[in-house]
């Protein structure tokens, strides 16, 4: 039998970027409440190594994360399935025949804008729940779109 390929497309580069400073703003946050509440309060009786050790933990995430999920994140649309490939700890690989689309949906949350870049979501009538291909480009986002709703009206089926 053989192995299931990874899909051929890959996300916009600059969604490292974005990845990235979500991370790196995500962090600061943690680490600015541990901060506050203060190493060793009667709170959270964490000593200073422990939030040093959260800050050291904290920036191995921001600069390793990006590029392996990256590397991960894949999808491809064909004449009958939307694929796609997600992941960080574990990968999930997906595929939605195009007769079991219901919604195609677009999205562009604040840190996307600020990079020019969007989400597309694929609803379908899996108990699994949507595909969702985050970190494309803008205009490719919204062309994807386009086609997935052009290519799911056009095949015969029920979407049930």
């Amino acid at each position: 039998m053989p192995e299931l390929r990874e899909p051929s497309q890959r996300v916009s580069p600059r969604a490292r970027l974005m990845w990235g400073t979500a991370a790196l703003l995500e962090s600061v946050v943690v680490l600015v409440i541990l901060w506050v509440v203060g190493p060793e309060n009667d709170w959270v009786p964490l000593p200073l190594w422990g939030v040093v050790a959260v800050g050291v933990v904290a920036a191995a995430y921001v600069v390793g994360m990006p590029p392996w999920r990256y590397r991960v994140h894949r999808w491809e649309v064909t004449d009958t399935a939307v694929y796609t490939q997600t992941g960080w700890w574990v990968r999930e690989r997906r595929i939605a025949p195009m007769s079991r689309i219901q919604t195609v949906d677009h999205a562009e949350g604040l840190l996307a804008q600020v990079f020019g870049l969007a989400t597309v979501t694929v609803t379908t009538a899996s108990a699994a729940g949507a595909l969702e291909i985050a970190g494309l480009e803008r205009g490719r986002a919204l062309a994807l779109v386009e086609q997935l709703t052009v290519q799911a009206d056009t095949v015969s089926g029920d979407a049930t």
